[in-house]
């Protein structure tokens, strides 16, 4: 799926950008600058996972970083570049939503619930767990 979105991104012209940045990208805009702490949480991901994708984001020339009030945050904005691409960023992002709302609607069994079932299973069992296990026995 992320390689059809990023189909449409080559169809539209726009370089340099991966679908998984989009919802990083897309907060930075509604908000304003922020911290990779800040924007690591309002996106629910982890400081360390945040900061890589800040580093590849400004490689691609998508966003800035500058100290924060506090010499140990870095402070994330938007770059020129990325602001000309919000608009059609946001609107994939509606138009893939709705994507998936058509495409779970045709199946049995819908994804977000299979992602719930797969959060619910690991919460039993986690992953690692799961691994040291297989792995132990062979």
């Amino acid at each position: 799926m992320d390689g059809d979105i990023a189909r449409i991104y080559t169809d539209h012209q726009v370089e340099g950008v991966k679908p998984t940045w989009v919802m990083e990208l897309l907060r930075l805009h509604l908000r304003g600058p922020m911290t990779i702490t800040e924007l690591a949480e309002s996106v629910g991901r982890t400081h360390s996972a945040l900061s890589q994708k800040v580093a590849a984001m400004r490689k691609a020339g998508l966003v800035r970083t500058a100290p924060g009030a506090d010499a140990r945050n870095k402070l994330v904005t938007l770059t020129p570049k990325a602001r000309g691409l919000v608009e059609l960023l946001a609107a994939e992002w509606r138009a893939t939503e709705a994507a998936i709302a058509e495409l779970e609607a045709e199946l049995p069994y819908p994804m977000s619930q299979v992602v719930r079932d797969i959060e619910a299973a690991l919460a039993r069992t986690s992953f690692h767990d799961r691994i040291a296990v297989k792995l132990a026995s062979s």
